[in-house]
């Protein structure tokens, strides 16, 4: 262990240090967005280091909460300074981005324009990862932070970060900045101390006990979404050893709730917040829901709005708004016409979306899914929108566009498959399949907010992922035609193309799922070439 509490991972990281040690040396001639997030880009772990963390089983770095109480330091905070954030605290497996957002959507009705004497001035989500613009990730009042902000603050860290140095250095074999999830959280905590924000609803990127975003020491609220399989490789391979982590952001004096859960997860849970003296809730679907019209419109995310009741009102009454039931109470009541409209007005692109264009007519279905669990509800979703329109068997054309680039890509296309096979009682659930990488452009590549260098660039550039998809969808239904693409362009374009052979037929139904990269690349390729 080096002196000032950095791990030594010198073979890991030399070399995403050399590439940011040679970013901070030369003279930084523009300092604006793209500059910033050329910069930031410079922080991703590239595959072989990804991969190397994976084969070893390192498990999750137990440093990394006192690297990160340190980058913090250096930056000029300790973490005792976020609790002016009057923060909310949220992890899970699946729905935490939907839930995170409806609690946002829920406290803004309680800002000053609609509450005069409202103690909540400026509402932060810090959410992860984004879709098309790593804004997305630091908002402020519902909208991401401007490109000039984002720059202005992303450069303040830096340069705090550089001048540390002079005081205290960092050898040369460990890294030079915090890696890109890290740089963000502590930006996104600097952006709104600076802004005023005094309510911030923050999102872990990884399990919980070891986030980035566990130096927070005071939240009002901690809660957990709906848990299952994942990132195996950091959180452990069991449900219970998933739960552990997750549960790592109870504390003391904050309110801890969760949803139904396997019995095995709710035992782990409750323990962990019986450790730091809190009382766990399980907090079930609220009646109301079903009259409301959520922002999000699917039957899974009434759990999700359910849970963000509860803790926006929990939250809500630790700020003193005593004319809002209390948590125990809310469950039960009619709610509140501020609650109805945060849940009816919330949006989240990219989550149980549909964009339709008319020539051809298509209807875009787009929910990312990046887990076994989350890649069923999507299926579900798909197949309750399938039945609300009544399309039937062998009339109309459905189209699944579909990557994961950097998981058991098979396992979950099989998941797909069987969950609305299932729904539909019907074994071919899609009469085309397209399967391309997370590349977003036929000509220019990537857009620079959209580059990921944590995954294999052989096997991109071979599509053997895509490739290896067809093959898997050919087993499980032999008369779907199947399309392997290049480029997330080239699968729309191709989708458009099958729906004008068909326009006869009425409007086709496509599902974008997967990857959130492939949706966040999708979004970006739809609204570049916006069909009326």
């Amino acid at each position: 262990m080096s002196p000032h509490g950095l791990k030594p991972w010198p073979t890991l990281f030399s070399s995403a240090t050399r590439i940011t040690r040679s970013y901070s040396t030369r003279r930084v001639m523009a300092r604006d967005y793209s500059a910033a997030v050329a910069a930031l880009n410079t922080l991703q772990s590239n595959f072989a280091i990804v991969d190397a963390i994976r084969k070893s089983g390192r498990g999750m770095n137990q440093q990394a909460i006192p690297e990160m109480i340190e980058w913090c330091q250096r930056a000029g905070y300790e973490p005792s300074d976020f609790n002016r954030l009057k923060p909310i605290h949220m992890s899970g497996t699946k729905g935490k981005g939907s839930t995170s957002a409806f609690i946002s959507s829920i406290l803004g009705q309680y800002l000053p324009e609609t509450t005069p004497s409202s103690p909540i001035h400026k509402v932060g989500l810090y959410t992860s990862p984004h879709l098309r613009s790593v804004r997305e990730r630091i908002q402020i009042n519902h909208e991401p932070i401007s490109e000039d902000m984002f720059a202005k603050y992303f450069f303040e860290i830096w340069d705090r970060l550089e001048e540390s140095t002079k005081t205290k250095p960092i050898p040369s074999d460990h890294p030079q900045k915090p890696v890109y999830f890290r740089y963000l959280t502590l930006m996104a905590l600097h952006a709104y101390v600076n802004e005023g924000v005094n309510t911030a609803v923050m999102e872990c990127g990884i399990g919980g006990e070891y986030d980035s975003t566990n130096i927070l020491l005071s939240p009002t609220v901690a809660a957990v979404t709906s848990l299952g399989i994942d990132h195996v490789a950091m959180l452990g391979n069991t449900i219970e050893e998933i739960a552990w982590h997750k549960a790592g952001i109870f504390k003391r004096g904050a309110a801890a709730f969760t949803v139904p859960q396997p019995e095995a997860v709710i035992t782990v849970l409750k323990k962990r917040a019986a450790d730091v003296g809190a009382e766990l809730q399980i907090i079930e679907r609220h009646a109301d829901l079903e009259n409301i019209n959520l922002g999000l419109a699917a039957d899974f995310q009434k759990t999700n709005a359910s849970l963000a009741i509860t803790v926006a009102a929990a939250h809500l009454r630790a700020l003193g708004y005593n004319d809002v039931p209390a948590p125990e109470e809310i469950t039960k009541s009619s709610l509140p016409a501020k609650f109805k409209t945060g849940l009816e007005q919330v949006k989240w692109p990219g989550r149980c979306e549909v964009r339709r264009e008319t020539s051809p007519a298509i209807a875009w279905h787009i929910d990312g899914g990046h887990t076994l669990e989350s890649i069923e509800l999507s299926g579900r979703w798909f197949a309750e929108q399938i039945q609300s329109v009544g399309s039937s068997k062998g009339k109309s054309k459905r189209i699944l566009l579909f990557n994961q680039q950097t998981r058991d890509a098979g396992a979950l296309a099989r998941a797909l498959h069987k969950t609305l096979a299932t729904a539909l009682g019907d074994e071919k659930p899609f009469t085309h399949a397209v399967f391309c990488s997370n590349v977003t452009f036929k000509d220019g590549g990537y857009k620079p907010d959209l580059v990921s260098m944590n995954t294999n660039k052989e096997d991109v550039d071979a599509l053997a992922v895509q490739k290896g998809l067809a093959r898997t969808w050919e087993q499980v239904d032999a008369e779907t035609e199947v399309k392997v693409s290049k480029t997330i362009e080239e699968a729309v374009e191709w989708c458009r193309e099958v729906a004008r052979e068909g326009e006869e037929q009425g409007e086709v139904m496509v599902l974008i799922t997967g990857s959130l990269h492939l949706v966040g690349g999708a979004l970006e390729v739809l609204e570049s070439g916006k069909k009326e």
